[in-house]
């Protein structure tokens, strides 16, 4: 008992340390990097961010296993859309905050099937993409600049998103949820039978899911922006 609680405990702080060093650098990135900021009052801020937190939370509710490409625990959902719209209007921090927003009211809505080690692996490898894909835009808004930031943002995801999942994650998952390794692993396998180890699932079936993920998410997000920044009227 006392072990659980002290993972479940250890758990809780790193979501926090990685919340609060997200919301940092995007804070830092906003004041040093991007001096063209957006100039939105305080409430209009506010309830854009709300409205597309809302929008995010829903869509996560859709999701899709990509069972040709990784285990069923991996599921595809649309709700990095709203994010990166967010972020892209309103800057880094609003994307972070965004984010975090999104999964909270999922969990509101549907709750946890995954000892909550998938939705805040879904808040962290998603800020891995949001983020600097909206610090690359926000510096020189432009369609090529938005070009290169999602396929930036969608690399650098690919990468953490499995280095994540092999060092932290997936191990995390197996001790809060009671879930051996080897049958983490066995699932794995059934996809890909050069599954043998955790990094090896990172690379054989997370890094191919994250590629798919972003590539799906930044070929919807380019024209709906564009489409969306006039209807909130923002001119940049």
């Amino acid at each position: 008992m006392l072990q659980t609680l002290k993972e479940n405990l250890s758990f809780v702080l790193v979501c926090v340390a990685i919340f609060a060093a997200l919301v940092l650098v995007a804070w830092a990135a906003e004041k040093l990097l991007i001096r063209e900021k957006r100039k939105l009052e305080p409430a209009r801020y506010i309830a854009y961010m709300a409205m597309f937190a809302a929008l995010a939370g829903v869509l996560m509710l859709i999701e899709i296993p990509l069972l040709f490409v990784a285990p069923d625990f991996y599921k595809l959902d649309p709700s990095e859309i709203p994010v990166l719209i967010c972020t892209f209007s309103m800057g880094p921090v609003a994307g972070v905050v965004c984010e975090f927003l999104k999964v909270v009211l999922k969990l509101l809505l549907k709750g946890t099937t995954t000892a909550f080690v998938g939705d805040f692996a879904n808040f962290a490898v998603g800020c891995s993409f949001v983020l600097p894909a909206s610090i690359i835009y926000n510096t020189h808004r432009t369609f090529k600049r938005a070009v290169v930031s999602l396929v930036a943002g969608g690399l650098i995801m690919t990468v953490f998103g499995s280095l994540f999942n092999a060092v932290y994650l997936i191990p995390a998952f197996a001790k809060l949820y009671g879930a051996p390794i080897d049958a983490i692993l066995g699932m794995g396998q059934e996809v890909n039978p050069h599954v043998n180890s955790v990094f090896a699932m990172a690379a054989l079936c997370v890094a191919p899911f994250n590629v798919i993920k972003a590539v799906a998410v930044s070929v919807i997000t380019l024209p709906l922006y564009k489409r969306v920044k006039k209807l909130i009227k923002l001119d940049a």
